[in-house]
């Protein structure tokens, strides 16, 4: 759902990127709280991740693709302000290094796919974790639906973005039936990824999800006078709340098989955004990307005459980029706050 430029006219894209820029800013303070030594590093490699599964185009219907946005999974994973700075090192990195979405777009796209749909996911997350039963199941069925609800939201959002400032005359009402229907769609894929992914983490390191932090319910001891006494769960092992080296070996390792391997047999078909824009004739005054002459456009290496290698090497460098960003926007921002706290 990467925005080009040319969709949406100035002054909006003007006001969209200052309602980017704001929320970034109160990520930025959220960010702090959320953020622990051991989380920091994982906070990159979450970006890292998202980077790398954006690339893998899975079909939907006739013609048409969809790829995971991620805002529900960054939030469920790391929390939802350092989500939404997660989708933003990703739409940064693509849109400066990759010509993937717009640069005057930059506040659409930031606005639509990291702010709504994280905000969107995490508010339904939230809602239902807390009338399912507490267990780890639960979390992963909560993430599920929040992640299929918020792709429909964010494609609400740019149809809405659309009839303030879209740039050609297509009339409102048949951009917000194409494009709800086609993301309904993309949503369940959207959903099958962050579940499982998310199922995946809460398997083996449970402490590591922010969404499923006091999932464990205290321990109740009966007294004498028959009233019940709440005793808190026990923290983990020390040296079990600071290894996080293989899952971070792992995580990253599968970004990059993702990203350099699985994604050569991505849907080249377009996406729903793509397609619906093509069709409707919303394209009709997109203009060419100001990054277009960059050596990585279009995930190819310039140079690199095999499609398989050039699209390889692009999405490991993506992945490279995108996790020394990530780590160290989320390694700063952790020192600061520890600075704060020791002040």
């Amino acid at each position: 759902m990467h925005v080009p430029d040319g969709f949406i006219d100035a002054p909006v894209s003007v006001a969209t990127g200052a309602v980017a820029a704001a929320a970034v800013a109160v990520s930025l303070r959220g960010a702090r709280r959320e953020l622990s030594d051991r989380t920091a590093p994982l906070a990159g490699l979450v970006a890292a991740f998202v980077f790398a599964v954006q690339m893998l185009n899975f079909p939907v219907a006739a013609g048409t693709s969809g790829h995971l946005l991620g805002g529900a999974l960054a939030a469920i994973l790391v929390g939802p302000y350092t989500g939404v700075l997660c989708i933003s090192v990703v739409l940064l990195m693509q849109g400066v290094l990759f010509a993937d979405g717009g640069l005057t777009a930059l506040g659409v796209n930031i606005s639509d796919m990291a702010v709504v749909t994280t905000v969107v996911a995490y508010a339904v997350f939230r809602l239902l974790v807390k009338v399912l039963p507490r267990r780890r199941s639960s979390v992963t069925a909560a993430s599920f639906v929040a992640a299929l609800l918020s792709v429909p939201a964010a494609a609400c959002a740019f149809t809405l973005i659309y009839a303030l400032g879209g740039t050609t005359d297509v009339p409102i009402g048949k951009v917000f039936t194409a494009m709800a229907g086609v993301h309904v769609l993309i949503g369940l894929g959207e959903a099958a990824i962050t579940a499982f992914t998310v199922g995946a983490v809460i398997a083996v390191r449970p402490d590591l999800v922010h969404g499923a932090r006091g999932l464990t319910k205290p321990l109740q001891l009966r007294t004498a006078d028959g009233s019940t006494v709440s005793v808190p769960a026990a923290e983990p092992a020390p040296a079990a709340a600071r290894s996080t080296r293989r899952v971070r070996l792992a995580g990253l390792v599968t970004a990059l098989a993702l990203a350099g391997f699985v994604s050569y047999y991505a849907s080249t078909s377009p996406d729903g955004l793509e397609k619906v824009a093509h069709d409707k004739g919303i394209d009709s005054k997109e203009k060419e990307h100001a990054a277009k002459d960059s050596p990585l456009a279009d995930y190819q290496v310039e140079d690199v005459s095999d499609a398989r290698i050039s699209g390889g090497l692009a999405g490991v460098i993506g992945v490279g980029a995108t996790l020394a960003v990530g780590t160290g926007v989320f390694v700063v921002l952790r020192r600061r706050s520890r600075g704060t706290e020791a002040g």
